[in-house]
């Protein structure tokens, strides 16, 4: 079936028609079944509504939604998967989960090939015993003006890549893993090596189409229901389902030069990659705290991207210049954009080989203030091994925090601030005493983070987190999410996995 245009109105159960579900049970707290020995009259059955899509209830098919990328919290299988087949079905839906007493979440289904998974790492977009949304069911390229491009959210930015290249227009900020759908993406912020000049893949969304809580269908952008639109971006999912979003492009390049410069301690590194932040040479930059070549510790890596078109090839000599990198080990590589792009593909695919890529990942994101960012780079260093990184990377760039617009990607008080970014794939074989190990590591980096005036990223695995540690973190912007809460979602419906509000 084309999940795009599912091609019949169904709620598929089991098997055969005596196995189909046709309501919520109020009475027993379960679906209710056309044929079903065990209901009795006086149970109230809340008949499903009529859907374009479908509503699958056949648990035995949703081994891909009992865990997300990051394989820590299992066993989150949902009553029911929404396949939608218009944005009125996640409306109905919605309202359908707030009069019954359950929950809705969305599934952003990315990946490749049959590796399609809700790409958060620690249960956040989990809705065990409640409506999980496959994402893909609603995918489309909309619409493609001069300097825009309209898109529902469960379309990839692979696929809105491959759309805009050959119209000569790209994203001016796309996350480095192009497999994920644009909806989960924008719902935590999005990151990747153009945040130093652009922001969050989130702070360049134009306008949006929001179901929110209570099932209203809205438009909303900086100028149109604001209120909505700020909580929407990087809010968790807490307010709204993302369904349809206008997206800034701007003109392509045709080639990509990379330069991977190498340093032997973190302030050289600092100091470099602040020069290349403040005076814009190039158009991607990024940074990695990498093992030395004779594995006798750590060192940093930045890597910088010039883009360029036709023979306008890039002066790598002035663009290296008054750089105090370890030269001789420096690398310069030139591709095509499209493969600079869609660089991780070749690591997803050793990762998957290796095995790596299906172990538990305690991944850990956050923003650091800059005048604390090489202490903390110091405490990462002595703190983590090669075994504990397995054949993961730990990033680490400079970006300024004013291009972060949205609100609720709350931000160091600093003009500067380092993205810390540890994503851990352990090696096959890793025991869970060891996992455990690492994710109490992240509640302790992160608390470490805290004290020195960072905060978190969405994604990522830190336990414990409370109330009180969630107040904390979005600070002034906890007030605001959480009006927003009350006001878009009254029923607390929507996404319970992020667990601001437990």
């Amino acid at each position: 079936m084309n999940l795009h245009t599912p091609s019949r109105r169904a709620v598929l159960g089991t098997v055969g028609a005596a196995a189909t579900v046709i309501g919520w049970n109020a009475t027993t707290g379960s679906w209710a079944w056309a044929a079903d020995s065990a209901r009795r009259p006086g149970d109230q059955v809340v008949p499903v509504p009529d859907l374009d899509g479908t509503l699958t209830t056949d648990t035995s098919q949703f081994d891909s939604y009992a865990h997300d990328f990051g394989r820590l919290v299992t066993g989150t299988v949902p009553w029911a998967v929404l396949t939608p087949g218009s944005v009125q079905d996640i409306a109905k839906m919605i309202g359908y989960a707030r009069t019954n007493g359950l929950k809705l979440a969305v599934n952003g289904r990315g990946g490749t090939g049959g590796d399609l998974e809700s790409h958060s790492c620690y249960g956040q977009a989990a809705v065990s015993g409640g409506i999980s949304v496959n994402a893909r069911g609603m995918a489309r390229i909309l619409s493609t003006g001069s300097d825009s491009v309209t898109v529902e959210t469960g379309a990839t930015w692979a696929e809105i890549t491959d759309h805009l290249l050959p119209r000569g227009r790209t994203l001016p900020a796309l996350p480095d893993y192009l497999r994920l759908s644009v909806g989960g993406t924008i719902s935590v912020g999005g990151i990747g090596l153009t945040m130093g000049t652009e922001g969050l893949v989130a702070d360049n969304v134009r306008s949006m189409v929001v179901v929110t809580g209570t099932g209203e269908v809205v438009t909303t952008s900086p100028s149109r229901r604001p209120e909505l639109f700020r909580t929407a971006l990087a809010g968790g999912g807490q307010v709204g389902v993302i369904v349809q979003v206008t997206l800034r492009t701007v003109r392509a390049a045709e080639r990509a030069t990379v330069f991977s410069l190498f340093y032997n301690d973190v302030a050289s590194f600092m100091e470099d990659s602040e020069i290349l932040l403040a005076d814009h040479r190039f158009q991607m930059q990024g940074g990695e705290m990498v093992r030395r070549p004779d594995d006798s510790g750590w060192r940093y890596k930045i890597e910088a991207v010039a883009t360029y078109s036709g023979g306008q090839v890039p002066d790598r000599a002035q663009l290296l210049r008054g750089l105090r990198d370890v030269r001789a080990d420096a690398h310069i590589d030139d591709f095509a954009l499209r493969d600079y792009l869609f660089r991780v593909d070749g690591f997803e695919a050793y990762l998957k080989d290796a095995g790596h890529w299906y172990q538990p990942k305690p991944w850990l994101s956050l923003f650091l203030p800059r005048s604390s960012a090489a202490r903390f780079l110091r405490l990462a260093e002595a703190e983590l091994t090669p075994d504990g990184l397995g054949a993961g990377a730990l990033l680490s760039y400079p970006y300024l925090t004013s291009n972060v617009t949205a609100p609720m990607a709350v931000q160091p008080t600093e003009r500067v601030g380092y993205l810390f970014d540890l994503l851990r794939f352990p090696h096959p074989g890793t025991g869970a005493d060891d996992i455990s190990r690492m994710v109490q590591q992240n509640r302790w980096l992160y608390d470490r983070a805290v004290e020195m005036g960072g905060k978190r990223y969405l994604v990522g695995a830190v336990p414990g987190l409370t109330n009180a540690d969630w107040r904390r973190h979005f600070g002034p912007a906890y007030r605001a999410l959480s009006e927003a809460k009350r006001r878009f979602d009254p029923g607390n419906v929507l996404t319970p996995g992020q667990g601001f509000f437990d």
